[in-house]
């Protein structure tokens, strides 16, 4: 395959879309609302409204705005403007009056607003695809410039001038620690060996985060266009998307998007009519959180049971099987196609100072509006949180925001107007994590949610060291003392001592962040500790 047939089957889509098109959402959330009845009721209505030649009924990822699901999003093209209207909460009994309305008939069905601080604030780059493109079809993904930038970087780009790029765009792994994506892939590149490997890290664990699955449902040929120009920058010609079993949706649309690469020569053999070769396969895990740290992932791939192992050395000297390898999380890779596709400078212009280009988050708990987000680095969690989530509902006061998940803190509503970078967030005693982002309001208990968090934790440690495995479950105990009512302010300075001694000798990241939602809430919500002890 050459740019010509990409541009022809590129072509072949546009010419083939119909003036009206109804964008129904088949990602996990609204499909667990029925949206794929909602999808076949929509077709039933255009077929007995005569319109099949003027009205085209689309599968595509998610739309964002989950906690209004199934949505619908209908786009009619005139010759001067492009029209959009947003369909929530739709029900096949909903497709006949939706269909109706295209003809000026009146609909009772709950319309969505467009121009909302949720939609109105996002800047897509992640998920400019979501919600736009069938995501079990290759053609629609290469109709918006998909593999053009893997087309690009083969033709016309050295490894070496790829990996200059991404360093200039100031890329920062998106999977929670924020490393230079671009001085981990040139780490990678300079190592000498027979075989390289490339890993996609989509072993999402943290409780309330979606984010890589709604991408991997919505945008499977994204991650893997960006997992192929990595591959080609590092030399590696074996890639593994590492995923969790839990995600069955996104295991499928990623088995469909290798096999339907495979067979347009974009992956395999000779792509583009280059040198470059690349075959990707899935390792399926069985929801191990540890797993998600790299050498237990690695360890998994390899048949072995997924625990930590110490570091040095790094993946990058010597990782699966021995081999140099890079290990990106699937945001991570998602935002390579983009930044080839618009220039280094072009990523480098959004965000902060050291945090550039946008982030993905999974908003979740007591707020309104539930769902998948994108803004760029260094917006406020008062945006957030009160005009994007649209606050509390029912009238309730937001608390506190927990981002990072078990590895990261609960941050109080008087520090929301800091900026959403990954500066910012550790000064405040979190994390950015992988996007996760639970609101609590009034009613909850701050204690309480370091107690879950901390039972998260001691039922994932792997058990191979002792500060984990153990110290986790100490303080577990002295968390449910407190809780009860029993505790002494002795106790209260042994969990402050325990979670210190989890944080500095733990072996892995799971033992070493543990404490995190611990010593936040002792940080800013001290006196609800003290209010329960003796």
């Amino acid at each position: 395959m050459d740019l010509a047939e990409l541009l022809e089957i590129s072509q072949k889509e546009h010419s083939s879309e119909k003036p009206v098109q109804i964008r129904c959402c088949v990602a996990a959330g609204c499909l667990s609302a029925n949206s794929q009845a909602v999808k076949h009721r929509l077709e039933e209505a255009v077929k007995t409204a005569g319109l099949a030649e003027q009205v085209q009924v689309c599968s595509v990822g998610c739309m964002g705005l989950c906690c209004q699901g199934p949505l619908v999003q209908v786009d009619t093209k005139t010759e001067s403007e492009s029209l959009g209207t947003l369909y929530e909460k739709v029900t096949p009994d909903d497709a006949a009056s939706i269909i109706a309305a295209l003809n000026g008939g009146e609909t009772t069905v709950q319309r969505g607003d467009l121009s909302h601080p949720f939609f109105r604030y996002q800047m897509p780059i992640v998920l400019e695809n979501s919600g736009k493109v069938d995501p079990e079809r290759i053609q629609s993904y290469i109709a918006a410039e998909g593999y053009q930038s893997l087309y690009h970087i083969l033709r016309e780009m050295t490894p070496k001038e790829v990996i200059d790029a991404i360093t200039r765009s100031g890329l920062r792994g998106r999977g929670g620690a924020g490393y230079p994506t671009g001085v981990k892939w040139a780490t990678v590149a300079k190592a000498i060996a027979k075989s390289k490997f490339v890993i996609c890290n989509a072993d999402e664990g943290d409780p309330g985060a979606f984010m890589d699955r709604s991408v991997l449902e919505s945008d499977p040929h994204r991650v893997l266009e960006g997992m192929a120009i990595a591959a080609y920058a590092i030399g590696a010609n074996q890639g593994y998307i590492y995923i969790r079993a839990e995600y069955p949706i996104a295991i499928h649309r990623l088995q469909t998007a290798i096999h339907q690469a495979q067979r347009l020569g974009i992956l395999g053999s000779q792509i583009f009519d280059s040198r470059f070769d690349l075959k990707i396969d899935l390792r399926i895990g069985a929801g191990a959180y540890v797993c998600g740290e790299e050498t237990a992932l690695m360890a998994s791939i390899e048949g072995k049971r997924g625990t930590p192992s110490p570091r040095p050395p790094y993946p990058a000297e010597s990782g699966l099987w021995g081999y140099p390898t890079l290990i990106n999380n699937v945001e991570t890779f998602a935002n390579i196609s983009p930044i080839i596709r618009r220039g280094a400078e072009w990523f480098a212009n959004i965000g902060t100072q050291k945090s550039k280009g946008t982030k993905v988050f999974a908003l979740a708990g007591k707020i309104r509006n539930t769902g998948l987000i994108e803004v760029p680095m260094g917006t406020t969690l008062q945006r957030i949180v009160e005009e994007m989530g649209g606050g509390v509902p029912d009238g309730g006061v937001v608390k506190a925001v927990q981002t990072g998940g078990p590895s990261g803190g609960c941050i109080p509503a008087s520090a929301f107007d800091s900026p959403v970078d990954y500066e910012s967030l550790t000064e405040l005693g979190s994390m950015m994590g992988s996007g996760g982002m639970i609101v609590m309001d009034q009613t909850t208990n701050m204690v309480d949610v370091a107690r879950f968090f901390m039972e998260f934790c001691m039922d994932e440690s792997c058990g191979k060291c002792i500060p984990c495995r153990v110290g986790t479950v100490q303080m577990y105990k002295l968390l449910t003392k407190i809780s009860a009512g029993k505790a002494t302010l002795a106790d209260l300075e042994l969990l402050e001592e325990l979670g210190d001694m989890v944080k500095y000798t733990s072996l892995c990241g799971l033992g070493q962040s543990a404490p995190n939602p611990v010593f936040s809430t002792l940080r800013y919500f001290r006196d609800e500790y003290l209010e329960l002890l003796n």
